[in-house]
């Protein structure tokens, strides 16, 4: 070969092959174009590029709106946490509404409860406002005294039932001993066959002693208060649980559920003798 003869190698022949394909697909594209002109219809060149630039578009718009929502919680933050607080604190104050009113709810039940045995009796309405220390003795302290007319020895009652009786009584408060107290005596009858005894403390019950040893005692028979010295008659002191006969005496005994519940006392009454 001379010095001026063209030398193609593998490469040049590659970029000839790709100039000769990007010729003849922009042919073809051309053809297209000019034929959906020519038809009056949208080339797909066309529907290629708007589909396209339509996706991109959406997308752009959702990051700029993002971007923008960002923005704005950012700036509202501190107004947020302000609203936050503002909400606890009235949260709080709504919460010792409710247990305040929960409170009056309560007292005004435990008060309506007994209005019926002050009615009754005409005896004089007082709240339990103390239990003796270490319960050394079954009593509990009452915020009617002497001013209100409240004398020792007159029974006490709640709503369901016997308490016990008055021991001590200062100007303000008075001093109440439990029927459930070791010291604590009441004439009892059992309500179904009038059988009669006399009820006493057990410290956590109350045992009705001296009931005549032929008496059909059952358990769940209700035990009402005689008429004595601090109580009328007819009051329920509790229900049998336990029947007791005696071999080798005339008597029988029967063990007593309080029909007060004792450990949750709040509204009485003082019962005029």
């Amino acid at each position: 070969m001379g010095s001026g003869a063209i030398i193609f190698t593998y490469r040049d022949e590659r970029k000839l092959f790709a100039l000769i394909g990007i010729i003849i697909v922009a042919g073809l594209l051309a053809l297209l174009q000019i034929g959906a002109q020519r038809a009056g219809t949208a080339s797909p060149i066309s529907t290629v590029a708007s589909a396209f630039f339509g996706v991109a578009e959406t997308a752009i718009s959702a990051m700029i709106g993002g971007i923008r929502s960002f923005g704005a919680a950012i700036v509202a933050l501190p107004g947020l946490e302000s609203d936050v607080a503002r909400l606890r604190t009235r949260n709080e104050r709504l919460v010792e509404a409710n247990d305040r009113l929960s409170e009056l709810a309560a007292a005004y039940a435990a008060q309506s409860a007994v209005r019926p045995v002050v009615d009754l009796y005409h005896g004089i309405e007082a709240r339990v406002i103390g239990f003796p220390p270490e319960n050394e003795a079954r009593a509990v302290t009452i915020d009617k005294g002497s001013l209100a007319g409240v004398r020792s020895d007159e029974g006490v009652l709640a709503a369901a039932g016997v308490v016990g009786h008055v021991v001590a009584v200062a100007p303000m408060s008075s001093t109440v001993v439990l029927v459930t107290d070791y010291t604590s005596r009441i004439p009892a009858v059992v309500r179904r066959g009038r059988w009669w005894g006399i009820a006493r403390g057990n410290l956590t019950s109350v045992v009705d002693d001296y009931i005549e040893q032929d008496a059909p005692l059952h358990v769940g028979d209700v035990v009402v208060t005689g008429e004595g010295r601090s109580f009328h008659s007819g009051v329920p002191i509790g229900t049998v649980t336990q029947v007791e006969r005696g071999t080798a005496t005339l008597y029988q005994t029967v063990v007593l559920r309080t029909s007060v519940d004792l450990g949750a006392l709040d509204r009485v009454v003082v019962v005029p003798k």
